[in-house]
């Protein structure tokens, strides 16, 4: 409603609103229409953005968002074991695992210094 208070404190001051895109007058009483049913439409909008954006967040209230993680405890430890290997390259043990070449990088942290010949570090003791 702050936009019909601007209005009305310009009405007051005895200074009109010209629109040039919606040709809207405010110095004519049909003008002055035009704006406040503007307004009012306006204002339902907003409130019925404020409603659905507040169902829709108790409709979501408890559940876990985002793409399910495929990386397991069970797919890391078979690149791990798979990683020693010099034969096999970080994008075909992803493969084989049927994951993204980019999951034993996100899960594996030595991997971003680039390929270890052993074992990382971090894996070694949750064995």
């Amino acid at each position: 409603m702050r936009i019909l208070a601007s209005g009305s404190e310009l009405r007051e001051r005895c200074i009109g609103f010209t629109s040039l895109d919606e040709n809207l007058d405010t110095t004519t009483p049909g003008g002055r229409f035009v704006f406040h049913v503007f307004a009012a439409l306006a204002e339902f909008i907003r409130e019925l953005i404020v409603i659905g954006t507040n169902q829709g967040l108790a409709a979501a209230r408890g559940r876990v968002g985002g793409r399910p993680a495929v990386a397991t405890g069970e797919v890391i430890r078979a690149a791990r074991d798979l990683l020693p290997d010099p034969g096999r390259s970080i994008t075909s043990i992803a493969q084989l695992l049927s994951v993204s070449p980019g999951t034993p990088y996100n899960h594996i942290p030595d991997l971003k210094d680039g390929r270890p010949t052993a074992v990382p570090r971090q894996l070694e003791s949750s064995a």
